[in-house]
């Protein structure tokens, strides 16, 4: 199984803490304010939509781009792989 960088990025701890403090935080202010989060809600349903329909349409540039993705997510982790070696901070939540 080929490593994919962005789930590498996503589960790095100062990432991965950063991102459950932004979705507690969105979450309270969601809660706090009704107003707000009927706004939020449809927002988040537009993004969904989009995001499904983006999706529709570049699966057949993905797949004709297979090769090239592969090259370039192969370069990211060995990059990724340098930073995680020069840069220790990256191994600790936001909050160290």
């Amino acid at each position: 199984v080929q490593e994919n960088v962005l789930q590498r990025v996503l589960q790095l701890p100062v990432v991965s803490s950063t991102c459950e403090t932004l979705q507690r935080t969105y979450t309270s202010t969601k809660e706090a304010h009704p107003l707000m989060a009927s706004v939020c809600e449809v927002y988040e349903w537009g993004v969904q939509g989009a995001g499904a329909l983006a999706m529709w349409g570049m699966e057949p540039v993905v797949r004709r781009l297979e090769p090239q993705i592969a090259v370039a997510n192969n370069l990211a982790c060995r990059g990724l792989d340098h930073l995680e070696e020069k840069i220790p901070a990256l191994q600790y939540p936001v909050d160290k």
